[in-house]
């Protein structure tokens, strides 16, 4: 019991946010979150709280995820097809003992993942071991924090499993090869939330730079293009005189191919204040 408390007792974090300006005048906030940490999170520092007060808006990429139930049925819905090839067929041979480590690691049976695609397989292999700690994920506390402000999904979960369900097959084999290389660090959570914690952007633009993303097709369609999309939707709440406070991935700040440069590159001045 006494061991059950220590482990949710809130983590202090100063995460990074930014304040967004236009030469007209518009105004609006980017605030990094992260989707799964081992205990709550201390997130809502005052001057977060004054940047979601001040919204008029919350952007995010998905509007229901808190919703496990609903989102795990949309999963099931796009990631399953008949006529597969053995999932170890899927893999270079020199990779397949790493999967099967992986695999029982993970407490899967390779029976039960016959028939789901090549991409599903890599999102489930990439889930940490314990998938409980979503619930302390940053993303669910924003929404709940919202107070009936309008809440806009950038994706959904249909639209983000999409992208996924969509690449390639050879893309979605270079997907669970960078999953099953990098298979110790997916489970060393500890370390990204303390960048997180911390609000260390060179660290987390550098983590962007590894694993899956570090494949620069996979890069462009997971990371640099939806940037792009997510660039838009905000220019145009921005340009019809709203003021959003987008709460996505802090991964997707970083970097010149992250929102802090895109809008940037907009004519906009986004200056970090925390």
């Amino acid at each position: 019991m006494i061991l059950a408390a220590c482990a949710q007792k809130p983590l202090p974090a100063d995460p990074a946010l930014w304040h967004i300006t236009g030469p007209d005048g518009s105004e609006g906030w980017l605030f990094g979150t992260i989707h799964a940490a081992p205990a709550p999170l201390q997130w809502k520092t005052a001057k977060v709280a004054a940047a979601l007060n001040r919204s008029d808006e919350v952007l995010v990429e998905l509007a229901n995820v808190a919703d496990d139930a609903a989102v795990a049925q949309t999963f099931a819905s796009l990631s399953h097809s008949p006529g597969l090839p053995p999932m170890s067929e899927r893999v270079p041979p020199q990779r397949r003992k790493a999967l099967d480590a992986l695999l029982s690691t993970r407490g899967i049976d390779p029976a039960d993942m016959h028939d789901m695609e090549t991409w599903a397989i890599a999102l489930t292999l990439a889930r940490p071991q314990d998938a409980g700690d979503a619930v302390n994920g940053v993303d669910r506390e924003v929404l709940a924090a919202a107070k009936g402000k309008p809440v806009i999904e950038l994706e959904g979960a249909k639209g983000q499993l999409s992208i996924f369900d969509t690449l390639p097959e050879a893309e979605q084999r270079d997907l669970l090869n960078a999953v099953i290389d990098d298979a110790g660090a997916l489970d060393d959570e500890s370390k990204l939330v303390d960048i997180w914690r911390k609000g260390d952007m060179r660290r987390i633009e550098a983590e962007t730079r590894t694993g899956l993303l570090a494949d620069p097709e996979l890069r462009t369609t997971l990371f640099t293009a939806r940037n792009e999309r997510w660039t838009r939707r905000i220019t145009a709440e921005l340009r019809a005189g709203r003021k959003p406070f987008v709460a996505v991935g802090a991964a997707h700040m970083a970097g010149e191919d992250g929102l802090v440069g895109m809008l940037a590159r907009q004519g906009y001045t986004v200056r970090r204040i925390q």
